[in-house]
């Protein structure tokens, strides 16, 4: 008598829905709350030179993501490119180690910011809603995000699609309004100092920079999910390309939309400027019909990070590089200790405020995932003949090194504050792995054999 077969990951997921599942992740909330923070940053139309800066860098990097989920297509895609880099039994294993620990600050803090993002666009449904009341309700996002993805790939899947619809519905729905009603005099009403080049210029654009990369913050995503990926070698570029290109487009029509019908110096201080936008053309009725669209996306996008993040501790504990505990299927074949945890710690983040979680969650990701995947792509074509690469970088090496140097400028440019959160954390994860690998006699502490 055969034992019954255990549960495992399949490969379901095909072009469309894993740029759904990308794009969903992608725009999600995101235009609907970064914009006002993007404007604050040079007080003015002149911080949408950040959009020019940060397409570049996502392209970039999004070129190096393809080449390497398409030659490793497993559950945990940068924590799969580290370990194989930089080598499974020695610095891949820690940089491996560290990328699971960096995500256990930013994963969370980049789905916080949508739990909290949704809650803003609630408050138009609600608006005497205390700051208290929008923290608790931000975390109640994430218990129902745990609920609602309890379940088995193939019927997330149908549901990614639903959800994605929606979100093209809506972002349409923005954009010809936008379009239809563009006034060039307003979206281009540019302050006296506007091109002041100096230190301030350079700082401020950065950070503008910073939250331009939080809009394309999942590009990746379907790189996670390499394990159910139907065709990756193909599968996996394309996701990631045509993603970025729709993503492009999209948020920079939205974008310009928006100060071309709310005056600029009003929107950077809106928290629900897409409701003030349809407002201001419809009528109050159109800004809610928009609310409950924009909040049914950004679910959407919850969603989708949660689910993609939910398998990168399942994939580092198979490894014995995380706790084993998190290393089991549920019997419908999908991770739900990683799920749990992933989950839990984003409930967290959510009680702080929209933009020191952006900044966080940057400072936290930068170093050890887009910095160190570069490396890894050019250790992996130098020292691992035997991976096969379905997929190559156009141009290389030139996008591998704007994409590192792109990123370095965005982290000297998050303040003092964050670049102390992101270092600490790292420091706190090398300290944790080394005492981990001296008590289980792993690297660089094994007994030669």
């Amino acid at each position: 008598m055969s034992e019954p077969s255990q549960p495992a990951l399949h490969r379901h997921l095909g072009v469309l829905n894993a740029t759904s599942i990308n794009m969903s992740n992608m725009v999600g909330i995101g235009p609907f709350i970064a914009i006002p923070l993007i404007l604050r940053t040079l007080e003015g139309p002149q911080s949408y030179l950040a959009w020019l800066v940060g397409v570049l860098i996502a392209l970039c990097d999004g070129l190096v993501v393809a080449e390497l989920g398409a030659a490793l297509p497993a559950a945990g895609g940068t924590y799969v490119f580290l370990r194989e880099g930089f080598g499974a039994r020695t610095w891949g294993r820690m940089l491996a180690f560290l990328f699971i620990w960096q995500l256990l600050f930013a994963g969370p803090l980049e789905i916080a910011s949508g739990n909290i993002g949704l809650v803003q666009y609630l408050k138009v449904f609600w608006p005497s809603m205390t700051g208290l009341q929008m923290k608790l309700a931000a975390a109640g996002v994430g218990v129902v995000l745990i609920l609602a993805l309890y379940r088995k790939i193939s019927d997330i899947a149908k549901i990614m699609l639903g959800l994605w619809i929606t979100m093209i519905v809506t972002t349409g729905w923005v954009i010809v309004t936008g379009v239809l009603h563009f006034n060039p005099a307003l979206a281009f009403d540019l302050p006296p100092d506007a091109w002041k080049f100096d230190w301030n210029f350079l700082g401020g654009l950065g950070q503008g920079t910073a939250n331009v990369l939080y809009l394309y913050l999942g590009y990746y995503q379907v790189c996670y999910l390499g394990a159910e990926i139907k065709a990756p070698g193909r599968t996996i570029p394309r996701a990631v390309v045509y993603s970025i290109v729709g993503v492009t487009l999209i948020d920079v029509a939205i974008s310009f939309g928006f100060i071309g019908v709310v005056p600029w110096r009003e929107g950077m201080t809106s928290e629900s400027i897409g409701s003030t936008f349809m407002g201001r053309i419809y009528g109050d009725w159109a800004g809610y019909v928009l609310a409950g669209l924009i909040i049914v996306t950004a679910f959407a996008s919850l969603y989708a990070l949660l689910l993609g993040y939910s398998r990168v501790p399942y994939a580092a504990a198979l490894d014995g590089v995380f706790l084993r505990w998190f290393g089991k299927l549920h019997p419908q074949e999908f991770p739900h200790r990683s799920l749990l945890l992933i989950g839990a710690a984003a409930i967290i983040a959510s009680f702080f405020s929209l933009q020191d979680v952006i900044l966080a969650l940057m400072a936290a990701r930068i170093v050890i995932q887009f910095n160190a995947q570069v490396v890894a792509l050019y250790l992996i074509r130098r020292n691992r003949p035997d991976i096969q690469r379905p997929f190559s970088v156009w141009l290389y090496p030139l996008p591998p090194l704007v994409s590192l140097g792109g990123y370095l400028y965005v982290f000297a440019s998050l303040g003092l504050k964050f670049i102390l959160f992101g270092m600490l954390t790292l420091l706190a994860g090398v300290a944790i792995y080394l005492v981990l690998a001296w008590r289980q006699r792993e690297w660089p502490f094994q007994t030669a054999t």
